[in-house]
């Protein structure tokens, strides 16, 4: 499967952005779908996380509140809602495609496909 973000740019502290993830091929309504990100210098971290359905979803601490993830399947796409942007949001974004969920959103190693990613920026 291929995975392709967009969305990303560089914004000013409070601001919003919406990322968009289309994913290739006929499988997507089954696939879990996540969100990561990677500062620099730092490692991978959960963002996000949605079922098949979209009635199920996760938000690692950080972003609780703020961010939302959604999920369209019938445009294949899944999509990441980021409300009052802050610096420390700053990083490579990630959506990512789980196959065979086993009760974790937040394990990378969960996520078989993976995309290219796409850059935020938030300045003070």
């Amino acid at each position: 499967e291929q995975l392709v973000e967009s969305g990303g740019g560089l914004v000013q502290a409070g601001a919003s952005l919406r990322l968009s993830c289309e994913v290739s091929g006929s499988m997507f309504k089954n696939y879990y779908m996540g969100w990561f990100r990677q500062a620099p210098g730092k490692e991978r971290e959960f963002v996000a996380g949605i079922n098949w359905s979209g009635a199920d979803t996760s938000y690692g601490d950080d972003v609780k509140g703020r961010f939302f993830i959604s999920r369209d399947n019938t445009r294949n796409s899944a999509y990441l809602q980021m409300n009052s942007l802050q610096p420390e949001d700053t990083g490579h974004y990630y959506c990512a495609a789980d196959t065979h969920y086993t009760g974790r959103y937040d394990v990378i190693a969960e996520y078989v496909f993976w995309g290219q990613g796409t850059t935020v920026t938030v300045s003070s």
